[in-house]
């Protein structure tokens, strides 16, 4: 359970907490192009991600397929607002790849909140930067040039350029197929 350990780290948290939290999780196999959750649906789990790639994405109001989000390895895949205030949600959640996460799923994990206190914690710390990231991209799309964002995301999140189809990483960027392959080559050109 290598990846549920490097999750739920926080010093308020006990081995004896994480080993009830880590069995708490059920292990799912899952396949390139398996669902997690669609569109009209609501979350009843959200996902650790041990091995693979997980999608989220919509449909634009002229039904383009437009990425919303990665999960990759060591990351959660969850819709909060589908999970935690029990209406559908917006998005799809799709395995870009073959892979392995552990779920839990939303009454188990509210027994483990109310009963362990450092998961209290770890849950407040794991949404903040949760918020954190999300604000920064939502800035950087408005403030930094495609090309930028590209490098941000090569930085940060190997594992998306490695795995992902260029499609998914160039609607993710807010950018067209074409203006992708542009920035992949000028920048090759530059190294």
């Amino acid at each position: 359970m290598l990846s549920l350990e490097k999750l739920y780290q926080n010093p308020l948290l006990t081995d004896s907490d994480r080993q009830i939290i880590f069995n708490a999780h059920e292990k799912v196999v899952f396949k390139k192009g398996d669902f997690f959750l669609k569109k009209g649906q609501v979350a009843n789990n959200y996902w650790c991600v041990e091995d693979g790639l997980i999608r989220s994405f919509v449909y634009d109001y002229d039904g383009n397929d437009i990425t919303t989000g990665f999960t990759g390895v060591n990351e959660i895949a969850i819709d909060v607002v589908s999970l935690f205030t029990r209406v559908p949600t917006v998005e799809h959640f799709q395995a870009l790849t073959d892979g392995v996460c552990y779920a839990i799923g939303l009454d188990v994990f509210q027994e483990l909140y109310h009963s362990i206190k450092g998961l209290n914690e770890w849950g407040r710390a794991w949404m903040s930067e949760s918020l954190f990231q999300h604000k920064q991209r939502s800035i950087a799309m408005i403030t930094d040039s495609a090309a930028q964002r590209y490098i941000t995301l090569q930085e940060q999140h190997p594992q998306i350029l490695q795995q992902a189809p260029l499609k998914h990483i160039a609607t993710y960027l807010g950018i067209t197929d074409t203006s992708l392959s542009r920035i992949r080559k000028d920048l090759l050109k530059d190294n």
